[in-house]
Order: C-alpha cells, then sequence, then structure tokens
C-alpha cells in the first residue's frame, strides 16, 4: 500500500488513533491528527506523535478540512454519518477504520472475532491458546492494543487474535481475515446504527472478503446467526462455515456431549476437554471455549495446546469476575456486561440462592424485557443507578417484580454499600449493569474498578 505524500486524517487521537497517525507517519503520508480534546488534555499522547504531523484540537475538522484529503481514518467512537466525514466521502476521500488501515501490513495470521457479547473472552481464549502454540502471537482491536501496533509487530508464523466491533467493521473496505467468528447478535448500539438490521449487517462485514480456503466460525444455536451462516454457506468462492453448538453435531464442527467439548477432525471426533476442567463457567462461557477452540484447530493449532489452553485461561477482568467473600456472600464484577443480553448470562451463570443485582448507567437504546422476565426467580433486591435506572425499573415492575425489592440510589458507592447490606448468606451480589457506563465513568473499566475496590473496602470494614 503506497501512502507516501498522500493526505491522511486521523479522527481522534485514542490508542488507535495513535497507532495510525504513526504507521501514516512513517510510511511518509501528510499526516493530520483531530481530536475534540484540547492540547493539555492530550498531553500524554501528543508527546508520542512524530514530528510534523499537524494538530486539529478542541474542535471537529470543518468540512472543507475533512474534504481535501485522500484517506479519513476514523476512530471507533466517530460515526460514519457525521458531516465532516460525508463532506470528506462526496470529495473523494476513503472512509476508514484503523482496522482496514493495519489489515495491510499485517504479516502473521489473523482471527477476526465478532459479536454483542463474548468478544472479550473468546479473544483472550484465544491468545492464550495461541500464545503456547506460537509464543509471538497477541491479541489486539477491541480489547487493549491497537491493530496497528500487532500488525507491525508479530511475525508471520504467529496469530493475531483481533476483536472488532461493529464500528470497526463499519468502516472495512479490503479487511480479510484467514478465520473470522460472530459468536450472537442482539439488539445492541442502536443509538448509533438505528436499526438492529443495520447493526447486523456491520457485524457481517467481517467475512464481507473471505474466500475459499478461509473458514468463518458461526454459532448455530443463536438464530439470527445462523440464518447468515446458511446464507454464506451457499456463496460461491466463499469461507468454509464451521458451526459451533450446544446440541448440533457438523461435519468439521464443534459442540458439547455428556459434560464435554468435542471436535470434528477430519471426520474423527474428538475430546477437547471436560467442561469441568475449565475456570471460567456458565453456558455463554461453554460457547465461547466452543468457538475458541474451533478458530484454534481451523487455524492449524495442535489439539494438546488448545485442550490446555482451555484448561489454564482465567478468564478476563470485568466479565463475571469473582472480587471477594464475606459471610457466605459472593461478590461478582460483571462490569463488561454493558447490554441486557449480557447482563441476562451473567445473571443465569449465578448458583447463589438468590443474587443482588446492581444494575444501571448509559442509555444505549435496547430494551430491558428480557433480563427483566428473569428477576422474580432470581434477584432478591434490584440496586438500580444512573440515568437509566426509572427505565430498568418500570420494565421490572412490569413483569411482576416488587416494588419494595427495588432501590434506586444516588450514587454508585451507595448502590454497592446498599447491594451488600441486602445480602443475606449464600447470596451473589453482582454487578451486572446491563448499561454502559459513560454516564458516570469513563469506561466499563473504571467502574469495574471502582466496584473491586469498594467490595474489598466493606470486606475489609466487616471482618
Amino acid at each position: 500500500m503506497e501512502l507516501r505524500n498522500k493526505r491522511v486524517m486521523i479522527v481522534g487521537l485514542a490508542l488507535s488513533g495513535l497507532g495510525a497517525a504513526r504507521l501514516c507517519s512513517d510510511q511518509g503520508a501528510l499526516v493530520t491528527v483531530t481530536d475534540m480534546k484540547k492540547a493539555e488534555e492530550l498531553s500524554d499522547k501528543l508527546e508520542k506523535l512524530p514530528q510534523g504531523v499537524t494538530l486539529i484540537l478542541g474542535r471537529k475538522p470543518t468540512l472543507e478540512e475533512a474534504a481535501a484529503q485522500d484517506y479519513l481514518i476514523l476512530s471507533p467512537a466517530v460515526p460514519t454519518d457525521a458531516d465532516y466525514v460525508q463532506s470528506a466521502r462526496k470529495a473523494g476521500a476513503r472512509i476508514w477504520s484503523e482496522i482496514e488501515l493495519s489489515s495491510y501490513f499485517a504479516k502473521a495470521t489473523v482471527i477476526g472475532i465478532t459479536g454483542t457479547n463474548g468478544k472479550t473472552t473468546t479473544t483472550s481464549l484465544v491468545e492464550e491458546i495461541a500464545k503456547l502454540y506460537k509464543p509471538q502471537s497477541r491479541a489486539a482491536g477491541n480489547i487493549g492494543f491497537s491493530f496497528t501496533e500487532a500488525a507491525l509487530n508479530t511475525p508471520a508464523d504467529a496469530y493475531i487474535a483481533l476483536e472488532l466491533s461493529s464500528f470497526q467493521l463499519e468502516s472495512i473496505e479490503n479487511f480479510h481475515p484467514h478465520l473470522s467468528a460472530i459468536l450472537n447478535f442482539t439488539p445492541d448500539h442502536l443509538n448509533r446504527h438505528h436499526t438492529y438490521e443495520a447493526y447486523k449487517a456491520a457485524k457481517c462485514r467481517i467475512y464481507e472478503n473471505q474466500t475459499a480456503g478461509d473458514f468463518c466460525i458461526l454459532n448455530y444455536d443463536d438464530e439470527a446467526v445462523r440464518a447468515k451462516g446458511l446464507e454464506l454457506s451457499e456463496k460461491d468462492n466463499g469461507p468454509t462455515v464451521v458451526w459451533f453448538s450446544h446440541t448440533h453435531e457438523s461435519k468439521g464442527g464443534v459442540w458439547s456431549r455428556d459434560g464435554s467439548i468435542v471436535a470434528d477432525l477430519d471426520g474423527k471426533v474428538v475430546e477437547v476437554t471436560r467442561i469441568d476442567d475449565m475456570k471460567i463457567f456458565g453456558p455463554h462461557n461453554e460457547e465461547n471455549a466452543m468457538a475458541a477452540a474451533a478458530l484454534c484447530l481451523k487455524a492449524g493449532i495442535p489439539l494438546e495446546y488448545v485442550t490446555r489452553g482451555l484448561h489454564e485461561f482465567k478468564g478476563v477482568a470485568h466479565r463475571i469476575e469473582p472480587v471477594g467473600q464475606i459471610n457466605g456472600i459472593s461478590f461478582y464484577n460483571d462490569s463488561k456486561a454493558t447490554n441486557p443480553d449480557a447482563a441476562i448470562k451473567g445473571l443465569l451463570a449465578m448458583k447463589s440462592k438468590k443474587t443482588v443485582l446492581i444494575g444501571g448507567g448509559y442509555d444505549k437504546g435496547t430494551p430491558y424485557d428480557d433480563w427483566c422476565r428473569l428477576f422474580n426467580d432470581r434477584v432478591r433486591r434490584l440496586i438500580l443507578v444512573g440515568v437509566t435506572a426509572g427505565d430498568i425499573e418500570a420494565c421490572a415492575l412490569k413483569y411482576g417484580f416488587p416494588k419494595e425489592n427495588i432501590y434506586k440510589a444516588k450514587t454508585f458507592e451507595e448502590a454497592v454499600k446498599v447491594a451488600a447490606q441486602s445480602a443475606q448468606p449464600g447470596d451473589s451480589v453482582l454487578l451486572s449493569p446491563a448499561c454502559a457506563s459513560w454516564d458516570m465513568f469513563k469506561s466499563y473499566e473504571q467502574r469495574g474498578d471502582i466496584f473491586r475496590g469498594l467490595v474489598a473496602d466493606y470486606i475489609k470494614d466487616n471482618q
């Protein structure tokens, strides 16, 4: 790919933007970086930028500034229908995500993973397994490292496990992973994509450029994913569709049977692992493990490494993460459950008598009905916080959850304190918000870290 003397505007100076700016500058492009934050808020990142980069800070680029570019590289947070993005598109600029840009420089085998929920766990699992086989393998994308960094520094005989959001995928052009996976579909980010169909279409771009010789791993048990997979399997010169499922047995696939995860390897069904031998738990994590196993086996990683990786993997922070126990009460940090479907999986994973549930946060426009239907049989008390507290309360009441068992906290600290005091021996206290964190926190990670600290303080004060 030739970028020398091309005018490239990097929109957003987060992790991916910084990596993209450095790559484009190294390739001889004329780089402009723009961010809504002011210079004093970005000092740590500005120090890492190459010399000669033009800066537009504290405001959006004008229509004219954007239209003068050959490429716009968008941060995942930047909507593609922004006025200056459309101005650049009309002027002939190519509108890319950092994923598209970096893909031209990747030497390693790329394993792309998307879906509404389970992406981080599955990507981390693939990384753990791949590193056992090829130690220089790594995870990147929506998981903490920019794809740019991984693409430039991962050797050809290793693997890049790439977590991909719908925001990153909607701005690809030729991005072509050798292996892809869609874990599930549930409505999410409708405030950005506007319709469920548009959201699913963005996710499905992960296999758009795959051809014969590639593999697409799909969840047979998810009706919407299955429908897309059946369409894909009929595509001429398309990738080989590989199914994973709790019950459906398929040629070349992975499924669970009699307490084990098994795989069809060249017509022979072999055990990958006993489910009880894994440290992660819950039906959703069985799905994540099956998806990871299918991806790694089709990537050519020997079975022994797949089995060992599944046994050793301890899970990821903020996803049903045990964070403490006192007086028979267990505390779990599921801050990464930023939509109702993820929160459903968190609640169903609890093995306690009852759960004291902390929910609420920033509104992403998704309905809470399926989540709230579960409360009566499982939730002892519902503690709500954030801008969606009223909406979740109304939904819970609609499905018969007692009003006297709902508490709306004014602060997050109050929510955690009341939840801990409401629990009985044998209960779990679960932070599983079903909402994004942006109304009160910088990220779901910050929300989870604060929860972890508050739980530690509660336990210390009550020992």
